[in-house]
């Protein structure tokens, strides 16, 4: 079931989910907005490959800045991290998704990584592009995007217990730490 607005705010108030700073205007009919922090993470044009698997690789030629607004350039891919700490229980998951208003700019505001585990704690990492054809000042604060959120039975397992839960208290943009996981053959 997705929460609509009373019970966002009431599950909020109670401190069953945890939203650092809140903002009680922010929250919508089925959703609660989210604001644009102001750490930057992007990745140096070149012809390195990253290789997932290899730590160096992935943080090889990345540049980030802490700024109050930033220019994203066509075809630029940059990662951001929201405003907002949030802490899930163990029995409600959320998804993030993209503001009409900011999609209509041509900014996509998530890949595929959209989706919060119950049991998460921290700053939600954005995987940002722009795929309009002329470039686009995001600005820190901004309402970027939208948590939708779901409850659902009891995690087993919640994120937070997980022993590999690489993103657990994450604060500011996070690149990739697939090189954590075990490689397969």
């Amino acid at each position: 079931m997705i929460l609509v607005d009373w019970q966002i705010e009431d599950h909020i108030k109670r401190g069953f989910i945890r939203v650092d700073p809140f903002d009680p205007n922010l929250i919508q009919p089925n959703s609660l907005d989210i604001r644009l922090g102001n750490h930057f993470v992007w990745y140096v044009p070149g012809d390195a490959v990253i290789d997932p698997y290899q730590k160096e690789s992935i943080s090889a030629d990345v540049e980030e800045i802490v700024a109050d607004s930033i220019v994203l350039a066509p075809g630029q891919f940059m990662l951001a991290e929201t405003l907002e700490v949030i802490e899930l229980p163990d029995k409600i998951v959320a998804s993030i998704e993209g503001k009409s208003s900011i999609a209509r700019l041509g900014i996509e505001l998530h890949q595929t990584g959209g989706w919060i585990d119950a049991g998460f704690r921290g700053s939600i990492t954005l995987e940002m592009c722009n795929v309009n054809s002329r470039p686009v000042r995001m600005y820190a604060g901004m309402p970027i995007g939208q948590l939708v959120f779901y409850t659902t039975e009891r995690a087993e397992r919640p994120y937070n217990l997980k022993k590999d839960a690489k993103y657990m208290d994450q604060r500011q943009a996070t690149l990739s730490r697939y090189h954590e996981n075990t490689r397969g053959v």
